[in-house]
């Protein structure tokens, strides 16, 4: 449980004028033991137009609010729940978007089940320093989005060093398949695994965590990989992909299908 050192309850309603001048609600879905009340104190405190409200469910979030939903902090044991409720929640709360906060050992989620939920911005670990946890929190409210590196963690595991295999040392491979002239095999095979995260879907900031490369560096790859496909962008190069994966063969086992599961 996040526990943290502030003294004093929460803002009194009316206290200062702050609480009457609020005008949007953070919802945090978990169970009463998950956030405590120092930490909620804390998010009103730094946050003077958020008002925190708390439920124990999605199908309580089902309901509407004095202010409207700006932010679900969602536990994210019930990330299963969010498909269920999702059409209902966008018209209750129109615009709300969901985050997942995840204690360490409470329960775990996969970075392909949280890329594929509908309207879930990230994860927040609970375990974060207090004014980083809130800077993430400033964050989602402006519409950006935060993923923890832990997340890849089983992903980088899989990852072969780039000593013991060669990807990433710029030598396109040369070996073709008999009677095809496929041109995924001008394409090294640090471009052909990171083309096959394009091709489901993954960006850049995803890419780069996943295999401990700056975005910059991803960012050069993807444009080499249009350029050697003749594609005029990422779309037209993950179609190609697509088109073309089946003709990959014992090279996509060896390298960039080494990058297909996401859990």
């Amino acid at each position: 449980m996040y526990r943290v050192a502030i003294p004093s309850a929460r803002r009194a309603p009316g206290a200062g004028g702050s609480a009457t001048k609020s005008c949007k609600t953070l919802l945090i879905v978990a169970p009463t033991d998950f956030v405590s009340e120092s930490l909620v104190c804390a998010i009103e405190r730094e946050f003077a137009w958020i008002s925190v409200q708390q439920v124990a469910t999605l199908a309580d979030a089902c309901v509407g609010f004095d202010c409207p939903v700006s932010l679900i902090l969602l536990d994210a044991a019930q990330l299963s729940d969010v498909a269920g409720h999702s059409v209902r929640l966008a018209h209750l709360h129109p615009g709300a978007q969901i985050m997942l906060i995840q204690e360490d050992g409470r329960h775990e989620v996969s970075i392909r089940d949280v890329v594929t939920a509908r309207n879930v911005r990230g994860v927040l670990p609970m375990n974060l320093k207090l004014d980083v946890w809130l800077s993430v929190v400033r964050l989602v409210l402006r519409g950006g989005e935060y993923f923890p590196l832990s997340l890849f963690e089983p992903m980088i595991a899989r990852q072969p060093t780039e000593a013991a295999t060669g990807i990433g040392d710029g030598s396109p491979h040369t070996g073709r398949h008999a009677g095809e002239a496929d041109d995924l095999d001008d394409l090294t095979d640090r471009e052909l695994q990171i083309l096959g995260m394009v091709a489901r879907g993954l960006q850049n900031k995803l890419i780069a965590a996943a295999l401990g490369l700056s975005e910059h560096t991803v960012k050069i790859h993807l444009h080499n990989i249009i350029s050697k496909l003749g594609a005029h962008n990422r779309t037209e190069a993950a179609a190609i992909y697509h088109e073309r994966r089946d003709m990959l063969g014992g090279r996509g086992a060896a390298s960039a299908l080494r990058a297909q599961p996401l859990a």
